[in-house]
């Protein structure tokens, strides 16, 4: 399945538009993460354990849209918009949702 954040695809004739299509993540972080990430921004780094996380993330959120997308008949999705949120009253989640156009090209 083809997955783009473009609103159309180059050199390719949309022939149908199927609607809205849809994936959510939603990852914790637990104490020991915050901590060591806390080191690392006092001492300068990357905090290579949420990196790994967001990707994860955001994989399933993109993979969930891409399903939903197949199960409605189409062979792509367009205008894809990745947002991160957090949640929660400590900020202790962070919910990464994947959204697009569900669509038939030929």
């Amino acid at each position: 399945m083809l997955v783009t954040t473009t609103p159309n695809i180059e050199g390719k004739k949309i022939i149908k538009y199927i609607g809205l299509v849809n994936g959510e993540a939603i990852i914790g972080a637990n104490f020991f993460k915050d901590f060591l990430a806390g080191i690392r921004d006092v001492v300068g780094g990357r905090s290579g354990s949420y990196e790994q996380g967001l990707r994860e993330a955001k994989s399933i959120a993109i993979r969930e849209m891409m399903d939903q997308a197949q199960r409605l008949g189409a062979n792509a999705v367009i205008g894809v918009d990745i947002d991160l949120e957090t949640i929660g009253g400590n900020s202790s989640m962070l919910m990464v949702s994947a959204n697009g156009t569900a669509v038939c090209f030929e």
